[in-house]
């Protein structure tokens, strides 16, 4: 199976609190709902197709708890990104939650990188993982990744937690599809191909 993660981030790398003023107001973030402005029809179809092609979902567990407080109250059929997230079965990365109520909803609490291991073994599908920083940097770390999906608002937020830390393992991507919507949102989609390479000094 493999895995992917989707990320909504502006320029400067923020992806906290994209969605509303008080959806994460950690570390005294005030600058929340910054990507809503710009998130037009063509994005938002592009992520409903994301979210359709979905076998499973896996999260961290305050991305989970935002998801489960809004997506699992949309009954609709006719939504496609909640039909998605309702009907498939739903993983948390969590040593804290211990009585997920999403139904279809699995805790991974033990060895987290041997269990989604297992989920990358099937021989099919993908494992999608949306927002979940703390979870994604963790991914990127131990290697787990197949693809990386961007989606980069045209604002500068200025302060928030980033999808990168300062210092952290160096990856090489190859960039496999590239667009922007008419509100200027540019989706890439990345694979990583392992160290990048550096260019070496040369005597003149």
């Amino acid at each position: 199976m493999k895995l992917t993660t989707i990320t909504n981030i502006s320029v400067d790398g923020v992806m906290q609190g994209l969605g509303g003023a008080d959806e994460d107001r950690r570390g005294g973030f005030e600058r929340g709902g910054w990507a809503l402005p710009l998130f037009d029809g063509e994005a938002e179809t592009f992520l409903s197709q994301v979210y359709q092609r979905a076998d499973a979902f896996l999260f961290g567990r305050r991305t989970y708890e935002i998801f489960a407080g809004y997506w699992g109250a949309i009954a609709d059929p006719a939504n496609p990104i909640a039909a998605a997230l309702n009907t498939r079965p739903k993983y948390v990365a969590s040593t804290t939650l211990t009585d997920p109520q999403w139904a279809d909803t699995t805790v991974l609490s033990g060895d987290v990188a041997a269990a989604i291991g297992e989920l990358k073994a099937k021989p099919a599908g993908e494992l999608q993982v949306h927002g979940s920083g703390a979870l994604v940097r963790w991914l990127f770390d131990n290697q787990l990744v197949d693809e990386i999906i961007l989606l980069t608002y045209p604002v500068v937020v200025g302060q928030g937690t980033r999808l990168f830390p300062a210092t952290g393992p160096d990856t090489a991507l190859d960039l496999v599809d590239s667009r922007a919507t008419p509100e200027g949102v540019t989706i890439q989609v990345y694979r990583p191909t392992g160290r990048p390479q550096y260019a070496t000094a040369t005597a003149d």
